[in-house]
């Protein structure tokens, strides 16, 4: 903003002081008070303009700082996160009851999901569902939550496979590991 806009800038705010007081009623009445006004409307723009600028800088300069407070602190926590999931996928290998080890300032909870059958190719889950008549699982697309319930997992040549109710072998299916899961509460 140059010093010009910075008159105009002052003389915005007197007129505005004066409507505040009733002394006096702005109007544009003629094609010189209508310059006047564009005038001051240029001016309150660039002002506008340099503190969205400004702001944006410093939004800039806090993002980098808080990033640069947070990054020691992140990795801490990331540190005694994995510490207490070691300890207690260790205390849950010579007890598999202990599930939830609580102290006073926290909990770790592990959680254990079974092996479940896993779409890797819909598309052939699909095929396979309509060449062998299983209507039942099918309505525009895989009915993915019925037709799972109805399939098992069968070992055979020591490999994990996916079966049908006829025990006949779901191409395009595999077989998601157990996994156990942690989670940390404070």
């Amino acid at each position: 903003m140059n010093s010009l806009q910075q008159i105009e800038l002052m003389e915005v705010e007197e007129i505005q002081a004066l409507e505040l007081t009733q002394e006096f009623k702005f109007e544009i009445t003629d094609l010189g008070s209508l310059t006047w006004a564009f005038r001051r409307l240029a001016a309150l723009k660039a002002k506008e303009k340099e503190i969205k600028q400004l702001a944006d800088v410093e939004r800039d300069r806090i993002g980098r700082w808080e990033q640069t407070e947070l990054n020691p602190i992140t990795n801490s926590i990331s540190f005694f996160e994995s510490h207490i999931q070691l300890f207690h996928s260790q205390q849950l290998a010579s007890d598999p009851k202990a599930k939830t080890i609580s102290t006073p300032y926290g909990k770790s909870k592990s959680r254990t999901t079974k092996e479940t059958p896993d779409k890797a190719n819909e598309a052939e889950i699909l095929q396979h569902v309509i060449e062998n008549g299983m209507d039942d699982y099918i309505k525009n697309s895989l009915k993915w939550a019925d037709f799972k319930k109805a399939v098992k997992i069968v070992e055979l040549a020591g490999e994990k496979v996916v079966v049908d109710e006829n025990g006949q072998l779901v191409p395009g299916m595999t077989v998601k590991p157990e996994s156990i899961s942690y989670s940390v509460e404070v």
